[in-house]
């Protein structure tokens, strides 16, 4: 396998936030272009109808052939037999930012959950989110910490919806100094890979593997190599041996073997040619 994303299963754009025009273009290309029918769920947004009208706009006038919200504010919502035709009838559904907690609460366990995992898993539904709706992506999510060091403290985690299972998401990575709340969860859960995704920047994956987008970098810290972890209840956090990598757009990483590929990234190549 030579790390590209295979294109006939569903697949997953997670944006570390504050995506700009390429990535944004790039989903509604992925989704179908003038093709494309679009979802836009902001549950985790404290005003989703603000938010919504914001990307209902900006899909559209990337060249979307259709663009609508679907407003889930409560289980009920979520539970609706009303949802599963615009779902079904969804080329790329996108979750907007906010509080990724709000997103668990009101869609984790519901009919609109179980529908999404079938539609990307089986059907091919690309599966796009932004901020929070990066984190949810995670199966134990990133909810918040901004202590100093890497402390057990300094980070505070809970279930996401697993769209990508074996991972730890955090998102506004670098912008937000994040990297010592990702080693904190890591060495915590140290069977998942740690993935902090800068801002304008993404992760395309297909399960298998992802290639990284945008302007910034992703950053993975795999603890599968740590010689020894120890968490204390209080005080530092001890991670011998663990290892970092730092991929700009156009690397890909082997998420099933947990390494990178070395080589000309996509985007040299690109040029080159």
């Amino acid at each position: 396998m030579d790390g590209s994303v295979d294109p006939r299963r569903g697949r997953l754009l997670i944006m570390g936030g504050a995506a700009g025009p390429a990535l944004l273009v790039r989903f509604v290309e992925l989704a179908g272009s003038a093709a494309a029918r679009i979802v836009v769920i902001a549950t985790a947004s404290e005003s989703p109808e603000t938010a919504e009208a914001s990307y209902v706009d900006r899909f559209s006038a990337l060249g979307a052939g259709s663009v609508e919200a679907l407003r889930l504010t409560s289980r009920s919502q979520a539970n609706a037999p009303t949802v599963e035709p615009v779902l079904r009838a969804a080329t790329g559904v996108f979750f907007t930012g906010g509080d990724q907690e709000r997103i668990t609460s009101v869609i984790g366990g519901t009919a609109t959950d179980s529908l999404l995992q079938t539609l990307v898993a089986a059907e091919g539904l690309v599966l796009a989110g932004t901020s929070a709706g990066a984190a949810m992506m995670s199966g134990t999510m990133i909810t918040g910490g901004d202590g100093t060091g890497v402390t057990a403290q300094c980070v505070t985690t809970g279930p996401g919806l697993e769209f990508l299972p074996g991972v730890l998401i955090d998102q506004h990575f670098a912008q937000r100094g994040r990297l010592n709340r990702l080693l904190s969860a890591v060495a915590r859960y140290p069977h998942e890979l740690g993935v902090g995704i800068d801002e304008d920047t993404a992760i395309l994956t297909d399960g298998n593997c992802f290639e990284v987008l945008g302007s910034g970098a992703v950053t993975v810290v795999d603890a599968g190599t740590a010689i020894d972890i120890r968490v204390p209840r209080t005080g530092p956090i001890a991670l011998a041996g663990a290892c970092i990598h730092v991929l700009p757009a156009g690397y890909t990483f082997h998420l099933t073997g947990r390494r990178p590929v070395i080589g000309t990234p996509a985007a040299e190549r690109d040029e080159a040619a």
